[in-house]
């Protein structure tokens, strides 16, 4: 059998790693995550990590790798995995990713280009007028600035913006010019497996996952990463809106009802991300047995 790479892609709160661990068991394999946070081993609540059941069920890679000291990307990741698909490929044909970053898989799949580096100067004043000024600033500064760009942005993704920014402000050019879309070659064979649910299904996993991380502690596991506020990691769904509560801007409730709608909205933007791309065959994520069916079919 040739080697081959099953990736599970598809919004937050969709199953995805339900269904990984039990393509892992299926084939006896392992899971690589391609989770842009569940790599930090400080933030497991808001990151909605694999349980420990989980975890002990079948070997997981990616997964508390790392500290949010540490910055990581689509780059790294994308040597890091394959990596771990290597060593998965001493002892088995087959191994399973699962994950939301669409970026990371496109990475890992298909190669990413050599990003400039850039002074930590530069993302510091960035991150400093995002502080003061907003998102809307980043939209404008990005729109007046770099337009090309900026009509296929994820407008709505701060950390996006700011890489694009800080390109710019290195370089004096777009991201784009960096992005050559050659894909690099792969020694094995990918298959591309979406999930999703029917919207309201996926409305009501998020609103009940948001419940369940507040119940499980994730206002104390935000309160102990605020030293590290400003790191990549932590600017994102979950984190931001419990740091405006500790702040005293918002109150719990509110903090709660936003991290909900911010959800939403990402798990849409997942949804369009993976949509892009042709390769993926997608399903209700409930009807795992098709999906086991259709991935031993494509073995053949």
């Amino acid at each position: 059998m040739q080697k081959t790479v099953i990736i599970i892609a598809g919004p937050t709160a969709s199953g995805k790693t339900a269904l990984s661990v039990q393509m892992a068991q299926l084939f006896k394999t392992a899971v690589i995550s391609a989770d842009s946070r569940q790599c930090y081993r400080e933030i497991s609540i808001g990151t909605a990590k694999p349980s420990p059941e989980e975890l002990s069920a079948v070997p997981h890679y990616f997964i508390n790798s790392h500290s949010i000291r540490e910055d990581v990307n689509a780059g790294v990741y994308e040597k890091l995995a394959l990596g771990y698909v290597r060593e998965i490929f001493e002892k088995n044909d087959v191994a399973v990713m699962c994950g939301g970053t669409g970026l990371y898989i496109r990475a890992f799949a298909e190669g990413i280009d050599d990003m400039p580096v850039i002074a930590p100067g530069i993302r510091t004043r960035l991150n400093e007028q995002y502080a003061q000024h907003g998102l809307a600033w980043l939209q404008q500064q990005l729109q007046q600035r770099d337009p090309g760009f900026y009509a296929t942005a994820e407008t709505q993704n701060p950390q996006r913006l700011i890489r694009a920014l800080e390109v710019l402000d290195a370089t004096g050019q777009s991201i784009t010019t960096f992005r050559s879309a050659t894909r690099s070659p792969r020694d094995f064979r990918v298959i591309k497996v979406g999930i999703t649910l029917p919207k309201e299904q996926l409305h009501h996993n998020i609103h009940y996952r948001v419940d369940a991380m507040v119940h499980a502690g994730l206002v104390e596991e935000v309160r102990s990463v605020l030293p590290y506020r400003e790191h990549n990691a932590l600017r994102t769904v979950g984190y931001q809106e419990i740091f405006s509560f500790l702040d005293g801007y918002i109150s719990l409730d509110q903090a709660i009802d936003d991290i909900k709608t911010h959800t939403r909205q990402y798990a849409k933007r997942q949804l369009t991300w993976f949509r892009k791309d042709p390769a993926f065959t997608w399903f209700d994520s409930r009807d795992a047995a098709d999906i086991m069916t259709y991935v031993q079919q494509q073995l053949k």
